[in-house]
């Protein structure tokens, strides 16, 4: 069956167009348009499932996030959320106070409820009770035997003292594990949607920490967001994470980036 007819027989209409839409590096998405004129988006992918069950815990916590409208296989189908702006101006003020619902603690382990994957790139989300534990494990050990020697030795070097860089018990929040530009949509200088979370419970910064990878916060963004005292200080730590993962699936070009990071933590 073609991948247009399993769009009209889940969506209940017929497609008139499918357009590839910007992204897609480790899955296929498309926009499109049904005869009855909604506009939905439709993703391929091995982790579909679980990104459904993410996005719905987006939502649960207030924050705005496309509907899942069927899933099948490796197959997602959601609403197709409006974004003509970019992160920029008053869209920064309106993402900190997505953030801060989205960011509200909650009782319970930092992980969650199943592991994830960027591509090739295993995401253990093993539940723990101290924070400094669970990054070192499974966001800075677990790429150790895939990386150069000599940056390797400098990661566990790090990991070994994390608990001089990173609190114990921050206050668990949900996270969205992937949080750049490109996955926040904007229109009218506001937040319409997060979209491809990664979703686990853990240090609110994490999130912030990625917004610095490839964007550029305003000081305002940070000073509505109230962050504990030597948040700058531990951005780099969490940076690591997502850093690792692009030397791991697009080679060595991150290095550099790592290895200021790693040089800016003493390591």
């Amino acid at each position: 069956m073609s991948a247009d007819a399993i769009i009209e027989r889940l969506a209940g209409a017929a497609v008139v167009e499918r357009t590839p839409m910007a992204g897609g590096d480790l899955s296929g998405v498309a926009q499109a348009t049904l005869a009855d004129g909604r506009t939905i988006v439709a993703k391929s992918g091995p982790s579909v499932a679980s990104e459904a069950r993410m996005l719905a815990a987006l939502a649960a916590n207030g924050a705005p996030a496309p509907a899942v409208i069927a899933i099948e296989n490796d197959l997602l189908l959601m609403t197709c959320l409006p974004a003509d702006g970019r992160l920029s101006g008053s869209a920064w003020n309106d993402l900190a106070a997505v953030l801060g619902d989205l960011h509200r603690p909650r009782d319970q382990p930092y992980g969650w409820e199943e592991d994830y994957a960027f591509g090739p790139v295993a995401i253990v989300n093993r539940r723990e009770t101290h924070w400094s534990h669970f990054w070192a494990a499974h966001r800075l050990r677990c790429h150790l035997a895939r990386l150069p020697p000599a940056i390797g030795r400098r990661i566990e070097r790090l990991a070994d003292r994390l608990d001089e860089h990173l609190p114990d018990r921050p206050p668990p929040a949900l996270l969205h594990g992937d949080l750049w530009g490109g996955n926040v949509l904007v229109s009218g200088g506001r937040i319409s949607g997060l979209i491809d979370p990664a979703c686990y419970l853990g240090d609110r910064e994490v999130d912030v920490a990625m917004l610095t990878l490839f964007d550029r916060p305003p000081p305002s963004f940070f000073d509505a967001l109230d962050l504990a005292p030597g948040w700058r200080e531990r951005l780099p730590v969490y940076r690591l994470w997502p850093l690792l993962v692009h030397v791991r699936l697009f080679g060595g070009g991150y290095l550099t980036s790592v290895e200021r990071d790693l040089a800016s933590l003493g390591a």
